[in-house]
């Protein structure tokens, strides 16, 4: 089952983070360790975010807290300057960062109940502490993309000198890329969504039967993580599971089964186990679609008849792929495949999908594929359908030059103008801003120069 849990910045996310922080430095008071203007850095926020980002496997060839608290001045002196510019905070960021924020660490402690156990503090209270953390956040944040974005897009001009200057082995090697089209045909989803419907229908019945909703979940459900558990989901708040999913299982008493709930995972049966306030634990049984040999072998068959016509000259691929293709993003551009990050017309061999590039490096430029079982772009592991490709063109490897890469060159010569811009504004700030850092920090080897006055 999916989680959509995303953690999101530093200080107090989990509680072996506490235990961590306390053990730096012991029998220090929290203090300022850094002033920058009227904001003061706490040595807890210091070891909070260190210790969160040690918890997390992140690793250094620095100080790590040397290194925390340089991130956190370079905040500060964006945030001082947003303030002054009367930049505002965008409310609905912060509030759904909050919102994850809590949730993750309701999941992680097992309930509300164990927050003020584990992190010392009321959730209301680490609610109005987070929300502030989170507004000062979002105001560095837009103030850096300011800075960034007064520098503008690299010209031509910039463009060359940035090539030219650029040493070869600086310059990243653009790998291959395959520019195709494509006419795709889809099964007979809604007998397949029925054939699954049908199948977890036996299983409920089976379980008001009296058999084992665990034994069934770990006999038949696809989810298998939650299979080896007999289903058992863990304790965690409603927010981290899609919603059809959460609200179906709020609706539950203990030990109740679900009906039938669809979400962009699959087709589920939910059994509650437990439920404390918006945090509930709950079995499922996951089924997805699956597709017959009829339904291939009667869009292969199809597919295979569009690509004799299309052999014969009767009909261009292109104009084959806007009248038979089912795939809108597709049809329209007669079956042309754009990448899907940077809506380029070819893409990169590493985002090309597994079923797809086997059958494309073994092409020609011009042919045109047998029919090959695929998936489409919808949902998390994409839906199965079937296609014909045509390999249009091949671009190896290659390291970029102006001529042949010129949009891969000016993105890098806008992305290092916007670079120099916000150092620019960091040289500047420190300059002008009052700073004065704790002895405690004082021998640290920071990145940049002029933090130790």
């Amino acid at each position: 089952m999916k989680r959509k849990i995303i953690l999101t910045v530093c200080a107090l996310a989990a509680f072996p983070i506490a235990e961590l922080c306390a053990q730096r430095y012991q029998g220090v008071i929290d203090k300022t360790v850094a002033q920058i203007g009227n904001s003061a850095i706490l040595l807890s926020e210091v070891e909070g975010e260190a210790a969160y980002l040690m918890y997390n496997g992140y690793a250094t060839d620095r100080d790590l807290r040397c290194e925390v608290l340089e991130n956190m001045m370079i905040t500060k002196l964006f945030y001082t300057q947003a303030q002054l510019d009367s930049l505002t905070v965008n409310p609905d960021m912060v509030e759904a960062a909050l919102d994850q924020r809590v949730n993750d660490i309701v999941t992680r402690v097992g309930g509300e109940d164990n927050v003020e156990k584990y992190l010392g503090k009321p959730l209301y209270k680490l609610r109005e502490e987070w929300r502030e953390q989170f507004m000062e956040q979002n105001l560095a944040s837009e103030m850096q993309r300011t800075v960034a974005g007064k520098a503008g897009e690299a010209t031509p001009k910039e463009v060359e000198r940035f090539y030219r200057k650029a040493s070869k082995d600086s310059l990243p090697m653009i790998p291959a890329q395959y520019r195709y089209s494509q006419i795709v045909l889809y099964p007979n989803v809604e007998r397949a969504n029925l054939a699954v419907r049908e199948r977890l229908l036996e299983f409920r019945q089976r379980i008001l039967d009296g058999e084992k909703f665990s034994l069934l979940a770990t006999l038949y459900s696809e989810d298998v993580q939650s299979a080896m558990r007999g289903g058992e989901l863990g304790m965690a708040s409603k927010a981290v599971f899609w919603p059809e999913f959460s609200d179906a299982a709020m609706t539950l008493k203990p030990g109740q089964v679900s009906p039938i709930v669809e979400t962009p995972d699959g087709f589920h049966l939910i059994q509650l186990i437990e439920r404390k306030g918006d945090m509930f634990n709950a079995r499922h049984i996951l089924l997805r679609p699956r597709y017959t040999d009829q339904d291939r072998d009667s869009a292969f068959l199809r597919l295979d008849s569009i690509r004799n016509v299309v052999l014969a000259d009767s009909i261009t691929f292109e104009q084959a792929a806007r009248k038979f293709s089912e795939d809108p993003a597709t049809r329209t551009n007669g079956g042309l495949v754009a990448d899907l990050q940077s809506g380029a017309p070819q893409i990169a061999v590493d985002n090309l999908k597994p079923a797809e590039y086997a059958v494309l490096r073994g092409m020609k430029e011009g042919e045109i594929s047998v029919p090959i079982v695929s998936t489409d772009n919808e949902g998390r592991n994409g839906n199965t359908v079937y296609k014909i490709l045509k390999l249009e063109k091949v671009i190896p490897a290659h390291i970029p030059t102006y001529n042949e890469d010129f949009n891969v060159l000016q993105s890098m010569a806008t992305n290092r103008k916007a670079m120099d811009a916000v150092e620019a504004f960091i040289k500047e700030e420190q300059a002008t801003t009052y700073i004065v850092i704790d002895p405690l920090f004082q021998k640290c080897v920071f990145q940049r120069d002029g933090w130790v006055k």
